[in-house]
């Protein structure tokens, strides 16, 4: 065992075992869509004085935590999103009626003097020779002021506010069974805002009892909550010296308390709008995890049997680094800190299939080299084939990395999850292919048995297809615009189906509402759609959903609505759960709409760049052709079927896009290293012998990758289904696409491309044709060599 060996086995032993640790001794976090509750996304909206910025949406977050915690959830959430947006989760809770209402109340509690009755006209009062309002007060009550009803609907002119509920320090509801009042809030102010309180209560003790004026309103959000009269016992300017007041008004408990909350948490310094809220029942998160692990179990063996048949002991050593790789990938995931999603839950069960990629290029790559020299140990083919295969593999997984982190910064809620997921993913599995996979390789190697039996190990001899490809030499390149023909039809038909079928926005990039309901009873379509419209909900879109249950999807729908769509459900099937809830507000929608395009943008223009940097401009190009190509085949393809194309859907779409420039970046690769050694040979001769030698690692890579999305889209349900489907039709695609778009789009530019071949592997960019880089020698070595 060499030393770089020796460094690789302990570093690996080293990551395992920490990872084992973590995996045993730390929980995962969970997301809302997999352990049930509720996500509300505000937006903070800009009032005549208060502009919605980073400072004051802060302020907004802490007055909305103080709330939340009120309410008594469970570790609830609360981050600031942008400049004005705050995203609040509330764990468990699946009826958010109530919290929607507390949350999105301003609370804008105000203490002010009642002038009188509020009038229509000019009304004289009745002068008072205790007032101190001197000789206004036997003048017409000015129009401008702020004229509300009482709690008996009597019309109040009101002065301007004195006190605000920034002064209220604490508080509280209380059931007053002595005094009989009933349900009150008591409130304890601030030392200056309690002195402001005496001054008030002062002034309105120098009207005569039963006098209007007398009185001092309590507003919260323009409307008079309470109108209490000034006890008769407190002296003309001499006020409530206690600087504590309760306030009465016949509330109910749930009223006195709701009140005591909204007071307590204070007034939010500018008024929140609901645009997103979503709620899961536990169940259909439970559901998305146990059939995500099963998936991941079953896509798992299967491609690890597979590349054991193909690649046999070294295969089976391969399939071995690959459950190591879901071991440091999850502890990752749990030791970040990063909250596991649906969608995230996905990208990790695909990451599996595709973390193979790495050890199949350097296994293909080592077969490669003992087919050229057969009398080559296997330990020096396989070294040769990790050292060629590096290139392929940094930017196989740069591309990758790329569409993952469009997905954080582009995406929104559950895909940013995948994002990270597919990210940590990329990394891990670089790690089990090119620490892990190579330590055991390489200890396997040095055992005279497996490298004496060449069947045994798995790379000694090349692979059945690649030798019945050879043997063949298909012609595959002699008209390349055929192929190019051929794509282009695809395309037609897939953008007639864009055309003609259209494209099922979700109600994500919609707006609007998307209610899906579970009952004890079976109830058709039909018929549900005919209770809902009872309801007063006629426009709804009623269909099936998953075993049974029903989707109600409407442009718009409160939780009041909702509640009473729920109630007409009931009266047909019995028990009515609601299994999930969307609510998207349209600006909102427009924005997600908006954003999905500039995500696509950015990635072709984002991979351009990096195709273009590392590869010629002609590789790059046809390559993002070929991107654009699987783009427009997806999305068509889902609109011939009548799929929904939502929020998951980008993430599958752009996975997609990483996905196809990996499979081109690979062929390329070789194109580039076979065109630099034979700089003379017609480039479709060289584009002919790169696709036929890098198609064994095209189709063992879409293998793996196949196995665990089909098991995804057989056990998945309908939360995955879609998600599974469009990266089904992308790898499918993306596979042909790599091979008969992008090398003869680049073929078709090279005709009229100047540039000279690539440069001999081995030599710099500034080395003459012809002449290798020469190196300094000392003038006393004449360069004889024994």
């Amino acid at each position: 065992m060499t030393r770089a060996t020796a460094v690789r086995a302990v570093l690996a032993a080293a990551v395992l075992l920490v990872s084992v640790f973590i995996t045993l001794t730390m929980s995962p976090r969970l997301g809302l869509d997999l352990q049930g509750g509720t996500r509300i996304v505000l937006q903070a909206r800009d009032t005549a004085t208060v502009e919605a910025d980073r400072e004051t949406t802060d302020r907004t977050l802490e007055v909305l935590r103080q709330r939340i915690d009120s309410l008594g959830v469970s570790e609830p959430t609360l981050t600031r999103s942008g400049e004005d947006r705050i995203i609040v989760e509330l764990p468990d809770v699946q009826d958010p009626r109530q919290a929607a209402e507390v949350i999105g109340r301003t609370a804008q509690l105000t203490f002010h003097a009642v002038e009188g009755p509020g009038t229509d006209g000019p009304q004289e009062k009745s002068p008072d020779p205790e007032s101190t309002t001197g000789p206004e007060s036997t003048t017409d009550p000015d129009p401008q002021r702020l004229t509300l009803p009482d709690e008996q609907g009597r019309s109040l002119a009101l002065g301007e506010p004195r006190l605000s509920g920034a002064g209220v320090e604490d508080a509280s509801a209380a059931f007053d069974a002595q005094g009989g009042a009933g349900w009150t809030v008591s409130l304890e102010f601030r030392k200056g805002a309690g002195q402001d309180w005496k001054k008030l209560t002062g002034e309105a003790a120098c009207h005569p009892a039963g006098d209007d004026r007398r009185r001092v309103a309590i507003v919260l959000d323009e409307m008079v909550i309470s109108s209490p009269q000034v006890d008769p016992s407190v002296g003309c300017r001499a006020g409530l010296p206690s600087g504590a007041t309760q306030i009465t008004g016949s509330f109910s408990a749930d009223e006195a308390r709701d009140l005591a909350l909204l007071i307590k948490g204070g007034a939010l310094p500018v008024p929140v709008e609901i645009v997103e809220q979503r709620t899961v029942g536990p169940t259909l998160g439970a559901a998305a995890i146990d059939a995500s692990a099963q998936a991941a179990l079953i896509g798992a063996a299967a491609t690890a049997l597979f590349i054991t048949v193909v690649y046999r002991l070294f295969g089976a050593l391969a399939a071995v680094a690959l459950g190591a790789y879901g071991v440091i990938s999850y502890a990752a995931l749990v030791a970040l800190g990063v909250t596991l999603t649906l969608p995230g839950l996905a990208g990790f069960v695909l990451a599996i299939g595709m973390a193979v990629d790495a050890n199949v290029l350097v296994f293909e790559r080592a077969r490669e080299e003992c087919a050229d020299r057969p009398k080559r140990s296997l330990r020096s083919a396989l070294a040769t084939g990790f050292q060629k295969a590096w290139s392929a593999v940094a930017d196989s997984n740069a591309t990758t990395l790329i569409a993952a982190g469009l997905l954080f910064f582009l995406g929104s809620g559950p895909v940013k999850g995948f994002g990270v997921t597919l990210a940590i993913g990329v990394l891990a599995s670089m790690f089990s292919a090119l620490v892990i996979a190579r330590a055991l390789t390489e200890i396997a190697a040095n055992s005279r048995f497996v490298s004496d039996y060449r069947g045994v190990n798995g790379i000694g001899r090349p692979g059945a297809v690649r030798t019945w490809l050879v043997r063949k030499d298909p012609k595959l390149f002699r008209k390349p615009v055929r192929w190019l023909v051929v794509s282009a039809a695809l395309v037609v038909v897939a953008v007639a189906g864009i055309v003609v079928r259209g494209v099922d926005l979700g109600v994500e990039f919609t707006g609007g509402r998307l209610v899906e309901y579970s009952t004890s009873r079976p109830v058709d379509v039909e018929t549900a759609r005919d209770s809902i419209a009872a309801a007063g909900f006629g426009d709804a879109e009623v269909t099936t959903a998953g075993d049974g249950d029903l989707s109600v999807r409407t442009g718009k729908l409160d939780n009041d609505g909702e509640h009473a769509v729920r109630a007409a459900l009931a009266e047909e099937g019995g028990e009515t759960t609601k299994v999930r809830d969307e609510l998207i507000g349209p600006s909102l929608g427009d924005e997600l709409r908006r954003n999905a395009l500039i995500a696509l943008g950015v990635a072709v223009a984002v991979q351009l760049a990096y195709l273009a940097v590392r590869f010629r401009w002609t590789f790059a190009v046809a390559s993002v052709v070929a991107m654009v190509h699987d783009v427009v085949l997806v999305v068509g393809a889902f609109a011939w079927l009548g799929r929904p194309v939502d929020g998951i859907f980008l993430a599958a779409l752009l996975t997609v896009i990483g996905y196809s420039v990996n499979d081109s970046v690979v062929v390329f690769d070789r194109v580039r290293e076979l065109w630099g050694a034979n700089r003379r040979t017609p480039l479709d001769t060289i584009a002919r012998r790169a696709v036929l030698q890098t198609v064994p690692r095209t189709v063992n890579t879409g293998m793996g990758a196949l196995f665990i999305l089909a098991a995804l889209a057989v056990l998945g349900g309908d939360s995955l289904a879609d998600f599974a489907l469009a990266l089904l039709i992308g790898i499918v695609v993306g596979t042909w696409s790599s091979v008969f778009t992008a090398v003869p789009g680049a073929l078709a530019l090279e005709r009229g491309a100047k540039a000279p071949p690539p440069p001999a592997p081995g030599k710099g960019k500034g080395t003459p044709r012809g002449k290798a880089r020469s190196t300094r020698r000392d003038p006393l070595d004449n360069g004889a060599r024994v």
